[in-house]
């Protein structure tokens, strides 16, 4: 995950950087600095960012944490992150102190194990889009994890990072951590499940009977047509149609049997994260293949036939 400073705040940082370093500060070079950083807020107040496109954004006086979904609760992302931020300082103080006990003036014992905490988070700092391929590619670059399912992205939570982290400041046991752990593996498997019942309903209980229906009232034209002798060519375009219609209606039921049988599989396991995985992995993505042919369909079936509001009218009066 990435993290959206702005060009103000960054060159704070780089100024930081460039000004601080192994030697000892003159008093001139602690002033001029000093008064860069005294400036930040007063010049900071309302500008704003416009940036939308990072999951961690400084917007002009504050940090915005937009990773939270919006059904989900944001007070154990808040946990998370007040734990972390909690941990920093107690070490931030540790690292400074430790400079003061070896002579180093308290200022610039601030200074300089600040400097060091910029350059060791660089690589999280992205002025692009923290959401797009963009991204996915620096992150890689730059030695970064990138993972892309929820069962793998709970694993952090039991590190052994985690655990001692949450053990050190007497938030929560292992014991409790690994629940809280099997706890979301279980809403995400949940979750899962629930979606792919209802998809199996509603593609085999409302959209291929409507898809049934037109390619009837599509066929019963054919006939009607022949009865009267019309030649191939008028025929030509409905005769496609119920083609079309079937190859999607015929893969819609294969592969919402496919995914009952794959979610069968995965509630055999007994292994909550490997259950979770499965349904990630193996349920999941039928979820894609059945709508891709549904909205073909969708594209084809009249829409006095089509049992649920199209795309087009979710944005339009009919």
């Amino acid at each position: 995950m990435s993290i959206f400073l702005g060009g103000q705040l960054s060159a704070v940082l780089d100024e930081i950087v460039q000004m601080v370093n192994d030697k000892k500060m003159s008093a001139d070079e602690k002033t001029a600095l000093k008064l860069n950083i005294g400036k930040i807020p007063e010049i900071l107040l309302d500008n704003t960012d416009r940036n939308r496109t990072s999951p961690f954004a400084f917007t002009g006086n504050k940090f915005e944490f937009r990773a939270v979904g919006s059904s989900a609760n944001c007070s154990n992302a808040m946990m998370v992150l007040n734990t972390m931020v909690t941990n920093q300082l107690i070490d931030f103080k540790k690292e400074v102190d430790q400079l003061i006990d070896k002579g180093v003036k308290k200022d610039e014992a601030i200074l300089k194990v600040l400097r060091q905490y910029i350059v060791e988070s660089k690589n999280i700092r992205f002025e692009g889009n923290g959401y797009g391929d963009e991204w996915v590619k620096e992150a890689a670059k730059r030695g970064l994890s990138n993972i892309q399912t929820t069962p793998l992205s709970l694993d952090a939570y039991v590190s052994k990072s985690s655990l001692k982290l949450f053990d050190d400041l007497n938030i929560f046991s292992h014991r409790e951590v690994e629940a809280r752990h099997e706890i979301l593996l279980e809403t995400y498997i949940k979750k899962i499940q629930i979606e792919s019942r209802i998809m199996g309903d509603l593609a085999i209980n409302h959209i291929i009977p409507a898809a049934i229906r037109y390619q009837t009232e599509l066929a019963r034209n054919v006939e009607k047509l022949m009865n009267i002798k019309a030649g191939a060519d008028t025929t030509k375009t409905q005769m496609e149609m119920i083609t079309e219609i079937s190859k999607h209606v015929n893969s819609i039921n294969k592969l919402v049997d496919q995914m009952i049988e794959a979610r069968k599989k995965a509630n055999k396991m007994e292994n909550i994260r490997e259950r979770a995985i499965n349904y990630c992995d193996d349920v999941k993505p039928y979820f894609e293949q059945i709508r891709d042919h549904v909205d073909s369909l969708e594209m084809l079936v009249d829409d006095e036939i089509w049992p649920m509001a199209k795309y087009r009218e979710l944005v339009t009066i009919r």
